[in-house]
């Protein structure tokens, strides 16, 4: 489960130095650069995958990797992997790796950017079904995000049965975080969640994280993330392996090119 984050396009303008002892007049801002498009990837590791504040891992380290191809209309899609455990944790089910695809469209009104789209977490091999209690833990969502300056709002609802909770269709997951540029290639992350699962109260949760990233340079980035959930004790220790939404700290290596 991948979390994403909203971002904004800026211009920028240069002024021209003039070095003629006449009078000279200061030339106009330059044209914004034409929007390009761009397809990238990445791929890192972490000591603990967290989405939304629980561990998808159980704990233990995790592979990640994906692409994004980012056309200069504003449209996107990408897909992204990631090792995991707790599938095979909650049942004698297979399922080793989640796989997300989604598609959207970001754009700007005024100083206000906006992110829309659906995602699709792929859990490859599941075979959780009702016959175990469950919903197959396969999800899709729609969702929208809003950022201004440095502040990103965003809100997440399900289509369908959600990660594995039966008659879970319309939980909805609202989130809060903001971006501080520190300098010096640092930024800070303070983030704040509400995840809702329909006719599942006992599994709704508020998670909290806060997060250091560094840009190392050539495509190389390190984090840090203080994260926790007051996630129910009980209903997220799946096999009795223990509880997946204890506080945390994360530290990860991704190398974007």
């Amino acid at each position: 489960m991948k979390v994403f984050s909203a971002s904004s396009l800026f211009a920028g303008a240069s002024l021209l130095a003039a070095t003629s002892v006449m009078a000279q007049t200061a030339p106009a801002p330059a044209a914004p650069a034409a929007a390009q498009s761009s397809l990238a990837y990445n791929i890192g590791v972490v000591t603990d995958y967290r989405y939304r504040g629980i561990s998808q891992s159980r704990s233990k380290p995790a592979l990640q990797g994906g692409l994004d191809y980012t056309d200069k209309s504003g449209f996107y899609v990408g897909a992204w992997a990631s090792t995991i455990n707790w599938i095979k944790d909650s049942n004698a089910s297979d399922g080793s790796m989640e796989l997300d695809i989604y598609g959207g469209y970001k754009a700007s009104v005024g100083a206000v950017g906006y992110d829309v789209g659906v995602l699709r977490y792929e859990y490859v091999g599941n075979k959780l079904g009702k016959v175990d209690g469950f919903a197959n833990a396969n999800t899709t969502e729609i969702y929208g995000a809003m950022t201004y300056s440095v502040v990103t709002a965003k809100y997440s609802y399900s289509l369908g049965d959600t990660f594995g909770t039966l008659n879970s269709k319309g939980s909805t997951y609202l989130d809060l975080s903001a971006n501080f540029d520190l300098g010096g290639g640092f930024t800070l992350t303070p983030h704040v969640g509400r995840q809702l699962i329909k006719n599942a109260p006992g599994y709704s949760y508020t998670d909290y994280s806060l997060t250091l990233a560094k840009d190392l340079g050539n495509g190389l980035s390190a984090t840090g993330m203080i994260v926790g959930t007051n996630a129910d004790k009980v209903n997220y220790d799946f096999g009795g392996k223990g509880y997946l939404g204890k506080d945390a700290l994360v530290v990860g290596i991704k190398y974007s090119f």
